[in-house]
């Protein structure tokens, strides 16, 4: 493989990574519209790797792309609001009862390691971390469940989860 494609995995990848930090922690609005062109600039990648990625997070429910008027971060709205605690009990019950039953030692260890940190982001207050690890307690969750069916349900749902937290005050 060469330098090239190991820069371009990368970038790639870190545009990935990145994109999902700043939705789920909220520095990237409901709603806002990427730039493309600021984008590949930035991760030094051709358009096609770019919108690769918007692909891929459009499809995980992290983005929208728009005919004619570009990729914008998934909104939020009171309709959003509500389906998710209409339907947040019933996936994360379903999800617990199944982990339950077909987890697999690795992940129980993750799951332990993602506890942890959330423990020293909770001493630190370090909000982003906290948002993220509870975000990986629940990725985890999902992967221990094992449901093809229940996990893109899970996933759509944690988005949401991770960004409502932001919204909330707080606590003292």
């Amino acid at each position: 493989m060469s330098s090239q494609e190991v820069t371009l995995r990368s970038g790639k990848a870190a545009l990935y990574e990145d994109l999902k930090r700043l939705i789920l922690t909220m520095e990237l609005d409901p709603d806002e519209l990427l730039d493309e062109a600021s984008l590949t600039g930035q991760y030094g990648l051709s358009r096609t790797p770019v919108r690769e990625v918007f692909q891929r997070l459009a499809g995980e429910g992290y983005l929208e792309i728009v005919e004619k008027r570009g990729v914008r971060v998934i909104p939020m709205s009171h309709s959003t609001l509500r389906n998710f605690f209409l339907v947040a009990p019933m996936i994360y019950a379903a999800t617990g009862r199944l982990a339950v039953q077909n987890f697999k030692p690795s992940q129980l260890k993750s799951l332990k390691e993602t506890q942890k940190r959330f423990r020293k982001a909770v001493q630190t207050r370090d909000a982003e971390a906290l948002a993220l690890e509870n975000n990986r307690f629940h990725e985890i969750m999902g992967e221990m469940a094992a449901n093809p069916y229940l996990q893109p349900s899970l996933g759509r749902l944690l988005i949401d989860h991770c960004r409502i937290g932001h919204l909330l005050p707080p606590a003292k």
